[in-house]
């Protein structure tokens, strides 16, 4: 039986390896063992990002609801309370973007949410 050689998978493997790592500083671009290490590092950072990414934009949407029900004479727990106690389901990004961009929308809301905690 013919020995089956692998070198061109792993030609093949390294190539794929040094194609993620280009734009990489120094031998991490160029050498495969320094690429790979990198490569499983940047890939690890990336996968921990699209995590945080969600954590970062709640946060953001909810100090910009904070902020709007600050201006309209509500804390931000009883602005939630209340619309919780009003039965109406909008979510945090939605609430977010009426209170940046539509105030006569968002006053409506908390009118609302006065009246359910009232």
């Amino acid at each position: 039986m013919a020995r089956v050689k692998g070198a061109m998978m792993t030609r093949k493997r390294r190539n794929k390896v040094l194609k993620m790592a280009k734009g990489y500083w120094g031998a991490k671009s160029k050498h495969f063992k320094m690429a790979n290490q990198q490569v499983m590092k940047s890939l690890t950072y990336a996968y921990t990002g699209r995590r945080l990414k969600k954590r970062d934009f709640r946060r953001l949407w909810i100090t910009r609801i904070s902020a709007a029900c600050k201006l309209n004479g509500v804390n931000y727990s009883t602005f939630m309370h209340g619309l919780k106690a009003a039965g109406v389901t909008i979510d945090r990004k939605m609430l977010s973007e009426l209170a940046v961009n539509n105030e006569s929308a968002f006053r409506q809301l908390v009118d609302m949410a006065k009246k359910a905690t009232a």
